[in-house]
């Protein structure tokens, strides 16, 4: 197991990188299937996607559930424990939101989120 020497660096080193915290965020907001995530995060490659939500997966934040349909019908949701991040990632949009309008940053949003659950 790896040491760190402060909490914030375990919650960057659980949650950080540019694709985990925008896949929890979506994730927050219910269960996706894998076809979902990719249209709300367009700019995330195929294999990217993959690799994170295993390691999301791996870390106990995310549950995959596989319906063992043809074609296959694979869900995505938040484990008990990733849904602790709910404050956390809804802190982290609410500041980046609040950024984009002060510094006329567009924000695209592919498929706006329905209203906050947290």
């Amino acid at each position: 197991m790896r040491r760190h020497h402060c909490p914030v660096e375990l919650a960057v080193d659980v949650i950080g990188g540019k694709w985990r915290p925008v896949i929890l965020a979506h994730l927050k907001e219910g269960v996706h299937r894998y076809g979902e995530l990719r249209r709300r995060m367009p700019a995330v490659s195929e294999k990217m996607l993959v690799q994170r939500l295993r390691e999301l997966e791996a870390d106990g934040l995310v549950e995959r559930h596989d319906h063992g349909t043809n074609p296959p019908h694979v869900e995505y949701r938040l484990t008990e424990e990733g849904r602790s991040l709910a404050p956390v990632l809804q802190a982290l949009y609410d500041w980046g939101a609040a950024r984009a309008a002060r510094t006329g940053t567009p924000i695209v949003d592919p498929a706006p989120p329905p209203a906050s659950r947290s």
